[in-house]
């Protein structure tokens, strides 16, 4: 049980899947319901229009990671870490912790709100142990075909699609370690009754477990 989630029907959930397959349409899914979606990738944006990390990364890749606006370019970001693992280990040194600590305050807020959770939607879920916040993680499905259909609507093509993957944890492992599946192929009725499932599904099992560690003998 994570600390996040010591509040009666409270529940923490991870969304994992490959690249494409739809995990913000998921989330937005579970925003519906009332949950608050914790997006790491917007909070990243964010992170890096932050003073302290646009110079730490000025400070070691040089003044061509900006943009004609001064901002921090994405693509130019990309281009290095996706191709020097070690400059990528670099770069989740600096933003990870403070994306952590800016889901610790989002949860803290969403359960004095009285909101039924949080479902945090980040990319490297399981490399950066961002499953180890949550209560259970739900994998999100979709066809190959589809996946690359919608990477495509990015600008990516297939190889563009296969480097990115290679960099993260292979499907096979992610998949298995997910306790629930939502297929988003269908439409927005389907993945809103299959988040309604998988939500349900999910506080009735933690009511199980705090309701079995509450007549554990002290």
């Amino acid at each position: 049980m994570t600390a996040a989630s010591n509040t009666p029907d409270f529940v923490v959930l991870g969304l994992a899947g490959g690249i494409g397959a739809g995990k913000s349409y998921v989330a937005a899914a579970f925003g519906r319901m009332g949950f608050e979606v914790c997006d790491s990738d917007a909070q990243t944006r964010s992170q890096l229009e932050e003073p302290q990390v646009r110079a730490a990364l000025v400070a070691r890749w040089g003044a061509g990671v900006l943009g004609s606006d001064g901002r921090i370019d994405r693509g130019a970001v990309a281009s290095i870490v996706f191709a020097r693992p070690e400059e990528r280990a670099w770069l989740e040194g600096v933003v990870h912790p403070r994306l952590k600590a800016g889901r610790a305050e989002r949860i803290a807020a969403a359960r004095r709100a009285g909101r039924p959770g949080v479902v945090i939607d980040a990319p490297l879920l399981f490399e950066a142990g961002v499953d180890r916040e949550c209560d259970a993680v739900v994998w999100v499905e979709a066809p190959a075909a589809e996946r690359l259909r919608r990477v495509r609507a990015r600008g990516w093509d297939e190889a563009e699609l296969a480097r990115r993957e290679a960099a993260q944890w292979p499907l096979e492992e992610k998949r298995a370690r997910c306790a629930y599946t939502v297929v988003n192929a269908d439409g927005q009725a389907d993945v809103d009754e299959q988040v309604r499932s998988v939500s349900q599904q999910v506080i009735n099992l933690i009511r199980q477990r705090r309701a079995g560690t509450s007549r554990r003998p002290a």
